[in-house]
């Protein structure tokens, strides 16, 4: 039990300053549009996924973005740099380089290292463990939108103030949806200064319906401590051939602090065709520069 508080207290005083992207993966799902270009790239309205889930970091106070890349990805990191060429001509066109602001990242704020080889989600992870260090971490998956005030990270970070350890967001999903997604198995529930904190004592992959431990789905964010490199570091490959971070997310439980956070907003699943066509439509419906003409375009194409 000593381990246990040890582990727990000794990191909860630091504060997640460092985010880890896995953004290796190749799009296969959105090709042709993948062949050249990243998919993180592939806009909603006027910005790539990629900037949604860095917006989410900075709101939540991370300053090192680290990228795990593999080969043409660099666009991604083409993107946060500064594009002298382009902000020239528009400073001599007197217009203004506001929209170009949160592309901008502090010099020495964005770290890539390359993940030579598709091992799964784990090994991305690991492949960032010498920038992470001895530093407690965020992770984001950029292909889950998650939209929200304030951000998930935002309410994650506020939960790991409060409990420390490790954190996953997850969403409540209908019963029948279970078998899609990884899930929680939940202990003590409504915990923390918002109620949204729930303490987890296992995680299941895709269980069936009738096996599922409750309907609390993993969603694209974490928390996690640096012991969990170490984890990795020795683990055996598991479904698909590939390093799941959800087998070293397993072997954390019950030897350090554990919780989800029931995130407050929507989610996108913009890895998949008609949830980034759903995310598209929905954010501008939000915008007030476009929503009257996009919510009359819908009922023409619908024929209301």
């Amino acid at each position: 039990m000593g381990h246990y508080e040890d582990m727990s207290t000794a990191s909860a005083r630091k504060p997640i300053r460092k985010a880890v992207f896995p953004v290796a993966g190749l799009g296969t799902r959105f090709l042709p549009a993948t062949k050249a270009i990243p998919k993180e790239m592939l806009p909603i309205i006027d910005r790539p996924l990629i900037q949604y889930a860095v917006d989410e970091a900075r709101e939540a106070g991370i300053e090192q973005l680290i990228f795990v890349t593999g080969r043409g990805k660099t666009a991604i990191v083409e993107h946060f740099d500064m594009a002298f060429e382009l902000e020239t001509t528009m400073k001599d066109r007197a217009k203004t380089l506001e929209v170009l602001e949160p592309t901008r990242i502090q010099p020495g704020n964005l770290v890539t290292v390359r993940q030579q080889v598709p091992l799964g989600l784990g090994h991305a992870i690991w492949c960032a463990r010498a920038i992470v260090g001895d530093e407690p971490f965020a992770i984001f998956l950029p292909d889950e939108l998650m939209i929200g005030s304030p951000g998930c990270m935002k309410q994650m970070v506020d939960a790991y103030n409060e409990v420390g350890g490790n954190l996953i967001s997850v969403l409540e999903v209908p019963d029948d949806e279970v078998s899609s997604y990884g899930v929680v198995a939940p202990g003590a529930r409504g915990k923390g200064a918002s109620g949204a904190l729930t303490e987890v004592t296992g995680l299941v992959e895709k269980p069936r319906r009738e096996e599922a431990p409750s309907n609390l789905i993993i969603s694209g964010r974490y928390i996690l401590q640096p012991e969990v490199m170490r984890v990795l570091e020795g683990q055996e490959k598991g479904a698909g051939g590939e390093i799941q971070l959800t087998d070293a997310m397993a072997q954390m439980i019950g030897q350090q602090p554990f919780h989800a956070v029931t995130f407050g907003g929507k989610r996108y699943d913009c890895g998949s065709k008609t949830g980034f066509v759903e995310a598209t439509l929905a954010i501008a419906l939000q915008r007030e520069d476009m929503a009257d003409e996009v919510r009359a375009i819908a009922r023409r194409l619908l024929g209301d």
